[in-house]
């Protein structure tokens, strides 16, 4: 059985795609690092198009957390950002940079 936002009591799971100078910058690498301290799971990966995709998964606070964290240490690089909230189909095991 799937679980979508809603269901998920006091769990997340958000796509947000960051744009502006975020590749070559030590983004992904923060953002593994960050994600890791506050215990969520998900992926992080450079887009062709020179954005920057995270998916994240885990409890809404430690979430939001991530992303404000993440978001205060790149803020003169981050120009926009996407949110999106997604199912979470089958919550993901760890947190890992993809190429």
């Amino acid at each position: 059985m799937s679980e979508t936002p809603q269901s998920s009591v006091g769990r997340c799971c958000r796509r947000i795609i960051f744009h502006g100078r975020v590749q070559g910058v030590g983004f992904r690498y923060t953002m593994a690092s960050a994600a890791k301290y506050f215990r969520v799971n998900g992926y992080v990966r450079n887009c062709a198009d020179g954005t920057v995709e995270l998916v994240v998964e885990g409890p809404t606070e430690s979430v939001d957390r991530l992303l404000r964290r993440v978001g205060d240490e790149f803020a003169d690089n981050i120009e926009r950002q996407l949110v999106e909230e997604v199912a979470i189909n089958e919550p993901p095991d760890g947190f890992e940079i993809r190429r």
